[in-house]
């Protein structure tokens, strides 16, 4: 059936809000983490250095974030019914960000010898990837309270370009004051990494996990103060989590009658779980492929966080301009574009084609290599791509969502994003360890990519939909 009522993505936009602009701030809070402790230096230095083999970290890596999947796709939809039924969302929100930054904490000690077992450091990884899920559960349920009407996508796309910005300032930071000291003589260097941190004991690869956590816990209280927030219920948390379990099944059940949004949420499930594979293992493959040090992976990082900024604040002008089931087209069909062309090159290989090794086509001591600037290329557009993808999504979902029913809805979103999260990072994992290439198990993720594209065509737009006044 279609409506009446205006369209969704054609209606000009609001004034943005102080307690728009808080919400968008926890994301330049929370997302920091994603880019220096998953993607560019804790990660890599855990798969290059503590375990010591990058295919052997690779498939490590992979299968502990295969066990946070596992326990995100059971519990985050019963989180996101406990919020509806409790009304107030900041306390939750809060408990998991405290647990996020604890995870982190506990990283520190992650050291080739002498720290951590690699068990607890593969619980600290477990710990940080479902507790940074549940933040964003909660998060997302707060979107269409915080933003003002008309502003939904440019608040959705807002909130990740800050978490752009704040991760290209903590990646300058990290290589400003710990990776250039000693290693390039500048005058505006010191000539050690600041803070007496020591290169030997790889304090200089390890201090993101502090660094990170700090972050987070000062920007987590914009939100906390000035978002608007429910009215609590009286409900505790227990008793709204054991309850929010009828709540769930008949949530699951309603989704036969709200037949588009399940169609998106199936969709999404397969294809967000493809774009969060590539966030999670593109650092390690890199960093093992290409052989990059914290340097040339801080000035990767940099490069890629700032193009991802237009990513994220292009969005809502995409959405606007196409609507905003194109747009999450559009931006998908990039992504598998750009992750083949990324898997086709390597020292030795451009675009597949064997090439002779460590052949400079420019002078400069970073990056030189045909091989290196054009994966170097494909990955630029694929930040933009994926940032874009995941605020259109978000936008989406939004619009999507029966009233009343955000919090259960994004719960179903979240779960949609990690139902399968064990299926990428198994994915990864089997085609590494089974052809002991990096290659390989990195271009497995396409193949969800483009099941989830295909889904995606199916599913009505938003002015098209009933499902939102069924």
């Amino acid at each position: 059936m279609t409506t009446t009522a205006p369209s969704l993505t054609t209606s000009a936009p609001a004034k943005i809000d102080r307690g728009a602009w808080s919400w968008a701030l926890f994301e330049w809070a929370r997302n920091p983490w994603v880019l220096l402790g998953t993607i560019y230096v804790f990660q890599p230095y855990l798969s290059n250095v503590v375990i010591g083999d990058p295919v052997r970290g690779q498939s490590i890596i992979s299968g502990w974030h295969t066990i946070a999947g596992v326990i995100i796709a059971v519990t985050a939809l019963f989180l996101g019914a406990a919020t509806d039924r409790m009304g107030r969302r900041k306390p939750l929100l809060a408990g998991a960000a405290g647990v996020l930054a604890a995870a982190m904490i506990v990283m520190w000690w992650a050291l080739p010898n002498g720290g951590l077992p690699l068990w607890a450091i593969g619980l600290a990884v477990v710990v940080s990837g479902v507790s940074f899920v549940y933040t964003e559960v909660v998060h997302n349920a707060m979107l269409t309270r915080a933003a003002p009407p008309g502003t939904l996508s440019h608040v959705s796309g807002l909130g990740l370009a800050l978490g752009s910005v704040a991760s290209v300032l903590l990646l300058l930071f990290v290589l400003v004051t710990v990776a250039l000291p000693g290693q390039i003589d500048l005058p505006f260097l010191p000539s050690e990494p600041m803070f007496g941190l020591d290169r030997a004991q790889h304090e200089t690869d390890r201090i993101v996990t502090l660094l990170c956590a700090a972050w987070l816990i000062v920007f987590t209280i914009p939100i906390l103060l000035y978002t608007p927030d429910l009215t609590s219920t009286g409900e505790p948390l227990g008793a709204a989590l054991k309850n929010g379990v009828g709540n769930v099944i008949r949530t699951v059940m309603r989704l036969r009658e709200y037949k588009n949004v399940a169609l998106f949420l199936i969709a999404r499930m397969l294809y967000a779980d493809g774009k969060t594979a590539i966030l999670i293992t593109s650092g390690v493959y890199v960093s093992g492929t290409m052989g990059w040090n914290l340097l040339e992976m801080l000035l990767y990082g940099i490069t890629l966080t700032i193009f991802a900024i237009g990513g994220g604040l292009g969005a809502g002008v995409l959405d606007h301009s196409v609507g905003v089931k194109r747009a999450v087209a559009i931006e998908i069909g990039i992504t598998v574009l750009c992750l083949i062309g990324m898997v086709s090159m390597s020292p030795t290989s451009f675009f597949f084609m064997p090439v002779e090794p460590d052949v400079p086509v420019w002078n400069s001591p970073f990056f030189s290599t045909a091989p290196e600037l054009a994966y170097l290329g494909f990955a630029i557009v694929i930040a933009i791509s994926i940032t874009a993808a995941y605020a259109s999504s978000r936008s989406l979902m939004a619009q999507l969502a029966p009233k009343g029913m955000e919090g259960e809805v994004f719960g179903l979103y979240a779960l949609a994003g990690s139902a399968t999260a064990w299926l990428a990072p198994g994915l990864v994992a089997y085609f590494t360890s089974t052809t002991q290439s990096l290659r390989a198990g990195f271009a497995s993720i396409v193949i969800l990519l483009i099941v989830g594209f295909l889904l995606l065509l199916f599913v009505k737009s938003p002015q098209t939909t009933s499902d939102a006044t069924s």
